[in-house]
C-alpha cells in the first residue's frame, strides 16, 4: 500500500532478487551501505534478502544481519522472501515487517523453484499465515504469484489457474497477492487483462506488480498495470535480477528508469532521482565485476526535468 504522500510505492528488490541471481557475493557491510543509500534517496520498502539455506543461495547467508541493520532506518518497511515455514520463523525472529512467499502458477516452475507442488505451497502459505497470527500479528504476508504470464519450463500458464492460485493464497491467510512476470513473457494487453481479473477476484487484496524487462517491455507493462489501478511496483536497481530456476529469466525492471517514468508523468514516488543515481555507487562497489544497467542513469534526466512533487495544481 502506498503512503498518503505518494501516488505509487516503488519496492526495491535488488538486495534479494538482484543479488541472488549473480555469482558475486556482496559483503554484508556493502549491502548495508547500499540499503542506506537507497533509503537516503527516499525508497521506503526494500526486500533485503531471503531466508533460504546458505548452501542453495550463499548470496543470502547474511540476511538476518542485513535485516537487523535495515530495521534501524525509521519508516522503512523491511521485507524478506521466505519459501516455507522454517524461513518465515527465521525472518520473524530477525524482525522483518513483511514476508513475501513465492507461489508459482506454473506447476513445473513450482517444483523447480521450491521443490513443492502448487497445492503444497498453498498449504505452506496457510502454515506461515497461522504462525504469523499467533506470534507476530503485525507482520504482513504477501503471496506473489510467480510465472503468472508464462513459464520458460512449462510454456503457457492458463489465466484461470493464475487467478485460482491468487484466490487460494488469500483464502490461506495471505494479506495480499500480486502478479509476477518471472520470465519476462508479458505484454501490456496481457498485463491489463490479468490485473483486471485479479482485482475482480480478490479486490483490495490485489498486490504488487513484479515485472521483468527480459524482452524490453518492462516499463510498458508497469504503465499498463498502473492504468489498471496497481499502485505498488517491485523493481531492482541497475536491473539486476531474475529467477535462478527459470532459464533465461533475466532483468528486473530498472528502479531508476521506473522512478523517472512516473515522476516525469507527474506521479509521485517519493524518491529523489539524483540521490537514486548516487545509490548506484555502493551497489557497483559491492559487486564490481557485475554490469548494472539503466537508460536514464546513463543519459541523465532531460534538461528542465521537474519531479512530480514540483508540479503545480
Amino acid at each position: 500500500m502506498n503512503s498518503a504522500s505518494t501516488d505509487v510505492l516503488i519496492s526495491e528488490v535488488g538486495p534479494r532478487d538482484g543479488l541472488q541471481s549473480i555469482k558475486s557475493i556482496m559483503p554484508t557491510e556493502e549491502k548495508n551501505a547500499w540499503i542506506d543509500a537507497l533509503y537516503k534517496a527516499g525508497v521506503r520498502e526494500i526486500e533485503v534478502g531471503s531466508f533460504v539455506p546458505a548452501k542453495l543461495l550463499p548470496q543470502m547467508a547474511d540476511t538476518a544481519e542485513v535485516v537487523r541493520h535495515a530495521k534501524t532506518l525509521p519508516g522503512l518497511t523491511v521485507m524478506a522472501l521466505v519459501p516455507n515455514l522454517r524461513g518465515a520463523q527465521a525472518a520473524i525472529e530477525a524482525g522483518v515487517h513483511k514476508l513475501t512467499i513465492p507461489v508459482s502458477a506454473s506447476a513445473a516452475h513450482s517444483l523447480a523453484n521450491v521443490r513443492k507442488t502448487r497445492e503444497e505451497m498453498i498449504e505452506e502459505v496457510q502454515k506461515i499465515a497461522q504462525y504469523r497470527k499467533e506470534f507476530a500479528p503485525e507482520v504482513k504476508v504477501e503471496a506473489g504469484i510467480a510465472t503468472a504470464f508464462g513459464c520458460t519450463i512449462q510454456g503457457l500458464v492458463p489465466e484461470d489457474e493464475v487467478i485460482w492460485m491468487a484466490e487460494q493464497a488469500i483464502n490461506a491467510g495471505a494479506d495480499e497477492s500480486g502478479l509476477s512476470d518471472t520470465t519476462g513473457y508479458a505484454n501490456p494487453a496481457q498485463i491489463k487483462r490479468l490485473f483486471r481479473r485479479l482485482k475482480a477476484a480478490i479486490g483490495s487484496k490485489a498486490g504488487a506488480a513484479h515485472l521483468h524487462n527480459t524482452r524490453g517491455l518492462g516499463l510498458a507493462n508497469c504503465l499498463a498495470a498502473y492504468e489498471e489501478g496497481v499502485t505498488s511496483f517491485d523493481s531492482s536497481m541497475g536491473g539486476l535480477g531474475g529467477c535462478p530456476y527459470a532459464p533465461g529469466a533475466s532483468g528486473n525492471v530498472v528502479t531508476e528508469d521506473l522512478v523517472f517514468m512516473f515522476e516525469a508523468m507527474g506521479i509521485k514516488t517519493g524518491i529523489n532521482l539524483d540521490l537514486l543515481f548516487e545509490a548506484r555507487k555502493p551497489l557497483q562497489a559491492g559487486v564490481p565485476s557485475e554490469i548494472i544497467y539503466g537508460m536514464v542513469p546513463e543519459a541523465g534526466a532531460p534538461k528542465g526535468f521537474m519531479p512530480a512533487t514540483q508540479w503545480g495544481g
